[in-house]
This record gives structure tokens, sequence and C-alpha cells, in this order.
């Protein structure tokens, strides 16, 4: 445990944060499963725009990787192109 108050303080803030990263993670994670269930060119298109801003908020927080935004984003735009070449 640690000796000096400003190290318990550090503690304290560092659980806060890690709890509020977990929380935006875990929100977009379910974002990105119930995008990527979605068979219909409408609903996925509606849907698409807030997946790409609240991947790109993660990456801007550090929360995530710039490198696994930028793959996670690719991914879904290779989604939204199946869409337009099958003509859904």
């Amino acid at each position: 445990m640690a000796n000096h108050k400003s190290a318990i303080k550090r503690i304290r803030g560092n659980n806060a944060k890690r709890l509020s990263n977990r929380y935006r993670k875990k929100t977009v994670n379910t974002m990105l499963k119930k995008i990527e269930g979605v068979d219909q060119k409408d609903k996925f298109l509606k849907d698409l725009p807030g997946a790409l801003s609240s991947i790109d908020k993660l990456a801007g927080k550090n929360i995530i990787h710039k490198n696994k935004a930028a793959h996670l984003k690719s991914k879904l735009m290779k989604k939204a192109n199946s869409f337009s070449k099958a003509g859904k």
C-alpha cells in the first residue's frame, strides 16, 4: 500500500479513470457488435456515423490505440461498401 498522501490520492484517481475508460470502451464495443449484426442497408447506414464518431473519441482520449481505431473504422467501411456493391 502507498505510504504518501499524494500516492493514495493518485490511486483513487486512477481507479476512477479506469472505471470510466472501461465503461466507455464497453459501450462502444456493444455498439459495434450491434451494428455488425445488422443486415439491412438503411439501418446500418443510419448507425454508422455514430459508431465512427465514438471510435474517434476513444482514440482521441487514448482509451484505444489510433491504429486499432483505424482498423475498426476500416472494417465498418468495408461492410458499408459491400452493401452498395450487393445492391441490398
